[in-house]
């Protein structure tokens, strides 16, 4: 029987630092993230003394390149993880993940396992769509776990002797459902009986990316006014933490109706509205925030910021929500009527692959791949 394992693999310029990852998607669960494992291959005698090191960095940009000027950087590195892999610092007991040891196996002497912890306070990969004039890096925040040599973990890394490699640090929707938003709006009117009554339910809480959200409208017109127009809208929130004022909403689905208006004095209306957010009608659109983009890969709009409390809003972070805004237009005089509910989108979490052996000739014939020179490559290693 045999299992895949997808391995990750990057190498530096100069060949003699190799850096092994089994995934590049490390999951976010609130309480704690999991930890970055991983094993690098290094050549004793091109190191001759010096130490690897490797760190895990954060990466945040909240402007674009082409706006830095006269020595103003819009770009903070935050190093989250940084330690000493070779030679293998004493007295450190290494618990190995079923990975790590098949790679070790397969490497030789010459590998050496890893692991890196991100404080469960770190941000959430987020990237804000660039618009056509832009260029250079789009803002948000990245992760790289990076391997380096040199005499200790401040020396300046040499471009030829280090190798990074970007990874995510990403959520996925709880198993539960929660409780199904509603909302019930009214407005009276200074110079006129009666009320106008809006009630916004939505068929749940939690959304999957691609899903279809149902909305559920009922208006009572117990006023002397007219409904003339109904809109729903799926707006995103983006709060860039840093600064005072960075928060912003896009409708990024939209659906205007008159069917069933104008609604009379004395009438009422039920009725239910389809939007589905994507990210393939909002392609155009500058500062929609998407998931973490890594190279070669497609992405998807940005999945909710969950936090264990309001109050731990990284400083470096962008926290993503979103709602369903519904408006009841009234004409010039009348005004308008609005209700608002907030949801969750997110991808569901993905299923597990099952363990098992395989025999040792298709392991030699995987690895052979292990001498490719490529900057980036990924290939399975069955074992």
């Amino acid at each position: 029987m045999v299992v895949n394992f997808k391995v990750f693999k990057k190498t530096s310029p100069n060949g003699k630092v190799t850096l092994y990852l089994g995934r590049r998607d490390f999951v976010d669960h609130i309480t704690g993230v999991e930890p970055i494992d991983g094993v690098i291959t290094v050549d004793p005698e091109y190191l001759q003394g010096r130490k690897v090191f490797g760190q895990v960095v954060c990466s945040f940009r909240y402007g674009r390149e082409q706006d830095e000027v006269m020595g103003l950087n819009f770009q903070k590195d935050l190093f989250l993880a940084s330690e000493q892999i070779y030679p293998p610092p004493e007295k450190v007991d290494r618990n190995t993940t079923r990975l790590q040891e098949r790679l070790l196996k397969k490497l030789g002497d010459n590998a050496v396992p890893f692991a890196f912890n991100i404080p469960a306070s770190a941000p959430a990969s987020v990237t804000l769509q660039p618009g056509h004039e832009d260029e250079g890096e789009p803002c948000g925040v990245q992760y790289y776990v990076k391997i380096f040599v040199g005499e200790s973990e401040t020396d300046r890394s040499h471009r030829r002797s280090s190798v990074a490699m970007g990874i995510r640090k990403v959520q996925y929707a709880p198993s539960k459902q929660g409780r199904q938003p509603c909302t019930v709006v009214r407005k009276d009117f200074m110079m006129s009986p009666g009320e106008l009554e809006l009630e916004v339910t939505l068929d749940k809480q939690l959304y999957h990316h691609g899903e279809k959200i149902a909305v559920n409208i009922c208006i009572r017109n117990n006023s002397n006014k007219v409904v003339k127009k109904i809109k729903a809208m799926v707006q995103q929130g983006v709060d860039v933490v840093l600064f005072q004022n960075g928060q912003y909403r896009s409708s990024i689905a939209s659906l205007e109706t008159q069917e069933g208006c104008p609604i009379q004095p004395g009438s009422s209306l039920q009725k239910v509205l389809y939007l589905t957010p994507s990210l393939s009608s909002n392609k155009d659109r500058r500062g929609i925030a998407l998931d973490g983009q890594l190279k070669r890969e497609d992405t998807n709009l940005a999945s909710s910021t969950l936090l264990a409390s309001p109050d731990q809003k990284d400083a470096f972070g962008i926290v993503v929500s979103y709602s369903v805004k519904v408006k009841l237009f009234l004409g010039a005089l009348g005004g308008e009527l609005t209700a608002e509910l907030p949801f969750v989108l997110m991808h569901p979490k993905p299923s597990k692959v099952r363990l098992v052996h395989a025999d040792s000739q298709a392991d030699v014939e995987c690895f052979r791949q292990d001498t490719m020179d490529c900057a980036d490559a990924e290939f399975a290693a069955q074992g």
